[in-house]
């Protein structure tokens, strides 16, 4: 974008501090105690199962929902005592369709910078710069209604856009999109941080997506139980993954680790191991206990093979 950011920069930058954040819905423990930081132009992912966590933390971090405890600051500015502040850098797109069917894709955001206090000549050369960002200046006096899924998905990002905002939250951003489309809202994500210097923070239950952050924070049940690039992450796990099928789980893992000294787990009734070489291994296991094993998957370590690592889970 060409245009001057609408606020000034604060001491952090516009990165993302969250400090022993923890969230109830009554009885229930929502987020617990978690702690971590977004650095300035990062695309920083959330990841975390349904009841995860994230959903709650992105609301936090819009303001929409003050923390039970703990604080969130973004761009130097507290989300609880000044939200303001925060709003006026932050830029956010709901899981849920928030736009006019009935309206053009310019009217869209000539509304939607209205509320801003948007008005005449700069909010047209801000509309203007917007929709070239998303490659949608041929799409501004299309209906909205009439877009494909993936273009409708552009074009909320370019409401949250059309002020100027310095940090960007999106809340499940590939909701509905069959994958063309998701690849069009990836590409314009990492075009929209190289133009701008934006701040992306985005929630996800989709591991392919996960992997295209900078980096990660992986929840489970309210806690943060795991963080870094997914590069990182999965060098972690050690190796190749194998899942053994075998009608007796937990006697194939007392016999891995009186065999081989290799430890494993059960995880939904399949025995789980990390290990490198891992296609040599699986030969050693086949051939040491032979009609034990029914199946075997083998696999690089992914962002679920993570997960699985810290939380004994399936992610699900």
């Amino acid at each position: 974008m060409t245009s001057a950011p609408l606020v000034s920069q604060g001491s952090l930058g516009f990165g993302i501090e969250v400090h022993r954040v923890s969230h109830r819905y009554g009885e229930r423990l929502a987020l617990d105690n978690v702690s971590f930081e977004v650095k300035p132009r990062e695309i920083f992912g959330l990841l975390g199962p349904n009841g995860g966590g994230k959903t709650t933390l992105f609301r936090i971090i819009a303001t929409l929902l003050r923390p039970s405890d703990g604080t969130i600051r973004v761009s130097d500015a507290d989300v609880t005592r000044d939200p303001s502040a925060v709003r006026r850098v932050l830029g956010v797109v709901f899981q849920s369709p928030a736009l006019d069917p009935q309206l053009t894709v310019a009217e869209n955001l000539r509304h939607h910078g209205h509320f801003y206090g948007l008005h005449g000549p700069f909010l047209r050369r801000r509309l203007a710069e917007t929709l070239a960002v998303l490659s949608l200046g041929d799409r501004r006096d299309d209906i909205a209604g009439t877009l494909s899924g993936g273009l409708q998905r552009r074009v909320e990002l370019a409401k949250a856009l059309l002020p100027d905002p310095r940090v960007l939250v999106l809340d499940e951003p590939s909701t509905g999109l069959d994958p063309r489309a998701r690849r069009e809202l990836w590409d314009a994500l990492v075009a929209l941080r190289e133009r701008s210097g934006a701040t992306i923070v985005l929630t996800t239950h989709l591991m392919d997506e996960a992997a295209r952050c900078d980096r990660v924070a992986i929840l489970n049940r309210g806690r943060l139980v795991a963080l870094g690039t997914p590069h990182d992450l999965t060098a972690t796990v050690g190796g190749d993954v194998l899942w053994f099928t075998t009608r007796e789980p937990e006697r194939l893992v007392d016999q891995l680790r009186t065999r081989f000294d290799v430890a494993s787990d059960v995880v939904d009734g399949r025995v789980r191991v990390a290990r490198p070489r891992g296609h040599e291994f699986l030969t050693d296991v086949i051939e040491a206990f032979p009609g034990d094993v029914d199946a075997v998957t083998f696999s690089r370590p992914s962002l679920e093979d993570v997960f699985v690592h810290h939380t004994g889970e399936r992610f699900a």
